[in-house]
């Protein structure tokens, strides 16, 4: 038994009384995701403004990427 299918065959035998506290623990979970999701991309944001390499703002083509990659478009 999966550990999925073991929370919800606890949740299926909880009273209905104990419903909105469970409710705000998963949504509380669910909310450190998305703090943690954003952290990330904070991060990463900052660890680009903060490099060093001059050659950080060039681009190219996605043609040129492609290319590079093997991939034909």
């Amino acid at each position: 038994m999966s550990e999925k299918e073991r929370a919800k065959q606890i949740i299926d035998r909880l009273p209905d009384y104990k419903m909105p506290n469970l409710l705000l623990f998963l949504q509380g979970m669910q909310f450190d995701d998305d703090i943690d999701d954003e952290l990330f991309c904070q991060k990463m944001y900052e660890d680009y403004l903060n490099d060093p390499d001059p050659e950080k703002h060039e681009t190219i083509t996605i043609e040129e990427l492609a290319a590079r990659e093997g991939i034909a478009l």
